[in-house]
């Protein structure tokens, strides 16, 4: 479990960056951390991409339906507009936000910001996704988290997608996405069982 590193004041800001596949629990560890500068009686701010309306436009919702108020934007530089008071900012779905996202990330922390961001490292063709790469690289802090791989039961590291669709951005839960190991990944639709609400059956 991830702990807080000791702040030494107003210029300790720092990056943390969490990431993995699809139901890995990236948007609930960001949640607990938030939850945990708010019971230190920091002032925190949240931010999504303003396509991100799966569950709520006004939260930031994990799959077990937790949840925190947030400010949907259009852009990443909108983010700077942060206001003064702010000590922490949670940072969601950052792999649909703009390549701007490390360079306003950059800005906050050198102003004594504490950042926080959650986000895919792989869309479904098992690319780098948008800015996680670049974030992750310039983070003090990278949390993997992983899923588990209905087919195996190994750990997963790739989001499958289940539907036909072909673009990069398509909003979707367990209807069009998977998690899978990295194997079950590449045996694509030659699996012989797929998950069904939670449990495997044959084609």
């Amino acid at each position: 479990m991830f702990l807080e590193p000791l702040s030494r004041g107003h210029r300790s800001g720092w990056i943390e960056v969490i990431t993995g596949s699809m139901f890995s629990g990236k948007t609930e560890e960001l949640i607990r951390r938030l939850r945990r500068t708010q019971f230190a009686n920091q002032n925190l701010i949240i931010y999504k991409p303003h396509n991100d309306i799966r569950y709520s436009k006004t939260k930031v919702v994990s799959h077990d339906s937790n949840s925190l108020e947030s400010v949907n934007v259009k852009k990443s530089t909108d983010i700077l507009k942060v206001p003064r008071d702010i000590n922490v900012v949670g940072i969601d779905e950052a792999q649909f936000f703009d390549m701007d996202l490390p360079d306003v990330c950059e800005k906050l922390a050198l102003s004594g910001i504490r950042v926080i961001i959650a986000g895919l490292d792989m869309d479904f063709m098992g690319r780098p996704f948008g800015p996680m790469p670049a974030l992750m690289a310039i983070a003090e802090y990278v949390t993997k988290v992983h899923a588990i791989c209905p087919h195996c039961g190994n750990l997963a590291t790739h989001s499958y997608r289940l539907s036909d669709e072909t673009e990069t951005v398509v909003l979707g839960e367990k209807d069009k996405y998977e998690p899978r190991c990295r194997v079950c990944y590449n045996m694509g639709d030659k699996l012989d069982f797929r998950a069904t609400n939670g449990k495997l059956k044959k084609k």
